[in-house]
């Protein structure tokens, strides 16, 4: 998926979708099923794509989050 669309914030906008991430992470962190070295590769995938959009929402560098096991 290499499409992009560019979209123009206001700091209020982009704060709201930055908080609607936490509450995707913290979903995605808490998901619960059994362990798997599958399940946990798309978990990780999941995170650092949320991560991914937290940068550039943010244009900080964020660092991963500790891997849940």
């Amino acid at each position: 998926m290499n499409d992009t669309m560019s979209v123009e914030l206001t700091d209020q906008q982009r704060e709201i979708l930055l908080k609607g991430l936490r509450y995707v992470r913290s979903s995605v962190m808490l998901e619960i099923h059994e362990p798997s070295p599958e399940r946990e590769r798309q978990r990780a995938e999941k995170l650092e794509q949320i991560n991914a959009l937290v940068q550039q929402l943010t244009g900080s560098v964020r660092p991963s989050p500790a891997r849940v096991r």
